[in-house]
């Protein structure tokens, strides 16, 4: 039976792929899913997990999968995987229409197996990788990006991601579920076509660690939330403000890492894409493709970025420190240049951008969407 709920608008249901992996098929308010599909494609069984090292230096992991060496890189339009399968042609989505899939990563950086890293292989003995890497397809339409979507299709999109966060933060090991999507050849895209990726980690990454412990921090010595009073302090301080609604804000934060750089911060104190209510995720999905039409109109080319979605992770949410927000990232510093990760950046993580936050946040107010 499809899955959904009325207050929600969306419905999904899942189906298999021909070596047994998931693809759930979300419907837009006015539309459907498939009640049957049948992927036909001879597929190789799934294989085992690669491996997880743990770096003793740094008390990082680090995952290494060999067998995304062979993953589909640029293909044509023609042989697209995400374009829906027809007139002969088989691709990762066994339907010809569809309005969002979120699928199992053919070629995962984590899992197909799901467990929990064992104590012995904090040494120098590999631990498979688990976890599960998920395509989230925003569209059949091979052109376009997020920015193209209408209300209704990008309100589904986030549907979808408030789905799978809730479903992936249930299964065994995982610790971390982040949303994201990589866009722009620039920034190593190897599939033109409309997506985005959920990654459900079996460790807290670098980057959710440090910002968990700056939360936690901040909520024992003050009482109050960290994103809470970033974004007060945003809001009436004023200059680095893109836009506000009733129930999220964008801004350039104080401490832009990158030429672009834009947060967008729920008002209210919630973990995770799950936790919103109706209405906040209404107003997200259209203030989320409107950020981007504006990275997009600050040049006469499709601006590059990276948008990350920082979830609370599944064990910190208890201490209610930690809020979901969207860090949207570009290393294109003008038209024809972009900032590369050197020296500082890349060896020590100490980053020295060339533009101030105030001026990237008055050209991105001043574009016209």
């Amino acid at each position: 039976m499809p899955q959904g709920n009325a207050a929600h608008e969306t419905t999904h249901r899942v189906h298999h792929l021909a070596d047994g992996r998931e693809a759930i098929f979300f419907a837009d308010a006015s539309g459907s899913v498939p009640e049957e599909v049948h992927d036909t494609r001879a597929l190789d069984p799934r294989g085992e997990p690669g491996e997880l090292r743990y770096d003793r230096l740094t008390g990082d992991w680090v995952a290494v999968a060999a067998h995304r060496q062979s993953r589909t890189y640029l293909p044509p339009k023609d042989q697209c995987p995400l374009c829906p399968s027809t007139g002969g042609r088989h691709s990762e989505i066994p339907a010809e229409d569809f309005n969002v899939v979120v699928f199992e990563n053919r070629f995962p950086s984590l899992g197909p197996a799901l467990g929990r890293i064992p104590a012995a292989a904090i040494g120098q003995v590999p631990a498979p990788a688990y976890g599960r890497c998920e395509v989230v397809v925003f569209t059949p339409d091979h052109a376009g990006s997020f920015a193209s979507l209408d209300d209704e299709r990008a309100r589904t999109v986030v549907q979808a991601w408030a789905q799978r966060t809730e479903e992936l933060s249930a299964m065994e090991g995982i610790a971390q579920v982040f949303p994201f999507e990589n866009r722009g050849q620039d920034i190593g895209v190897t599939l033109h076509h409309p997506h985005g990726q959920i990654y459900a980690y079996p460790y807290l990454t670098p980057t959710a660690r440090k910002m968990a412990d700056q939360a936690v921090k901040h909520l024992e010595d003050t009482g109050r939330t960290l994103m809470g009073d970033i974004l007060e302090f945003e809001q009436a301080e004023g200059t680095r403000m893109v836009a506000q609604g009733e129930h999220f804000s964008v801004f350039v934060p104080y401490a832009a890492r990158w030429p672009l750089e834009a947060h967008l911060v729920p008002h209210r104190h919630v973990p995770d894409f799950a936790a919103l209510d109706n209405e906040e995720r209404g107003e997200l999905a259209v203030m989320y493709r409107d950020l981007l039409r504006r990275f997009d109109a600050l040049y006469q080319t499709p601006t590059p970025y990276i948008a990350a979605w920082h979830q609370a992770p599944i064990a910190a949410r208890e201490r209610a420190a930690s809020r979901l927000h969207l860090q949207l990232t570009s290393p294109r510093r003008a038209a024809d240049k972009l900032k590369f990760l050197a020296g500082s950046e890349a060896a020590m993580g100490a980053f020295i951008n060339d533009i101030p936050a105030e001026t990237t946040a008055a050209r991105l107010r001043e574009v016209s969407l």
